[in-house]
């Protein structure tokens, strides 16, 4: 069966399957369902949970052979696999079909995904599931749903914004549903519960102690390498997902790179600002960077952020924190 991320709740309160699948690229939401579908299971005795993540180099003998002993356990257990590119291979798909056929009363899988292209929804291994389970499909949140998605979302947290609050928010976070997640959490501690304006967005914003992803980039952007390093130690200990901390020197490093091909054109630095969009109070921070790099230096740094981003998401072994380290240097340094 397939079912969209809305219609979970729904179906968890009528009844729990033997295996479920949640696929999409919206890392908040497909972390959120697949909390949905473990707090479901608890609820029906699963008190065990044996995670698998599949990323490259995998063993997944040791996943079969893993979940073939689990009948010697009493206890209802959840295998839970990760498979961060969606694509297991022949021997990881075989392995799948097999630990679905498996699953019981006491033993329940689930599997999260990337977004699967259409060879990855007609593959043996997703109609096994959907075909004894369920296939939850959590779709993007688009450019004009996200204000009305930051709204409910503050509603949920306590928190009763006006209009104009909502809008900075969105155009804070540009998408980023994680981002916008840590927002909305920080104004809840900020502020309170109750109502919230577009100037209490901006003040909360300004007298936040804490460290967020924003004042890391302006650090970067200012060539302040050891307040950068610090602000990322801080959101490193504080819990933030790596994903976040990529996504904004990510967004940061392509308008720079943007801005460096514009000037390689002969549009002078000034123009060229105007013309990407950099807001008039960051201008400085921006026009600081660019001086201190040379044409193709933010597209090196892209590539590096392509790297981290792959280790974020599970898709390779490195250390995105180490390579987030390596970005900040070169965006503050050079």
């Amino acid at each position: 069966m397939k079912i969209n991320a809305n219609q979970l709740p729904s179906h968890l309160q009528k009844n729990l399957a033997h295996c479920y699948l949640v696929t999409g690229d919206e890392h908040l939401l497909v972390s959120e369902a697949l909390d949905t579908i473990r707090e479901a299971a608890r609820l029906h005795g699963f008190t065990s949970r044996e995670l698998h993540v599949a990323a490259q180099g995998f063993d997944w003998a040791q996943l079969r052979d893993s979940s073939a002993n689990l009948s010697l356990f009493a206890e209802k257990r959840i295998v839970e696999l990760r498979l961060p590119t969606g694509k297991p291979g022949r021997s990881g798909s075989q392995v799948i079909v097999d630990l679905v056929e498996r699953t019981d009363a006491d033993l329940m899988l689930i599997v999260s995904s990337a977004k699967l292209d259409r060879s990855g929804q007609s593959s043996k291994w997703v109609k096994s599931i959907e075909a004894k389970g369920v296939h939850s499909q959590v779709w993007p949140i688009g450019v004009r749903e996200l204000p009305g998605w930051i709204a409910g979302r503050m509603r949920q947290a306590g928190l009763q914004p006006d209009r104009d609050a909502v809008l900075l928010i969105a155009d804070r976070v540009e998408g980023n549903l994680l981002a916008a997640g840590q927002e909305i959490e920080k104004l809840r501690l900020i502020l309170g519960e109750g109502k919230v304006s577009a100037d209490d967005v901006s003040t909360a914003v300004a007298n936040s102690s804490r460290y967020d992803v924003f004042k890391l980039v302006d650090a970067a952007l200012g060539g302040d390498a050891k307040r950068a390093l610090r602000i990322l130690s801080g959101l490193r200990a504080e819990g933030v997902e790596p994903v976040i901390v990529i996504w904004a020197l990510t967004r940061e490093l392509r308008t720079l790179a943007r801005l460096t091909d514009t000037v390689a054109r002969g549009m002078d630095l000034a123009s060229g600002m105007q013309k990407t969009g950099v807001w008039r109070n960051r201008q400085t921070l921006v026009r600081s960077c660019v001086s201190r790099h040379k044409h193709g230096d933010f597209h090196h740094l892209l590539k590096t952020a392509s790297h981290a981003d792959q280790a974020a998401k599970g898709q390779s072994r490195a250390d995105p924190w180490q390579l987030s380290t390596d970005i900040v240097l070169g965006m503050s340094t050079r």
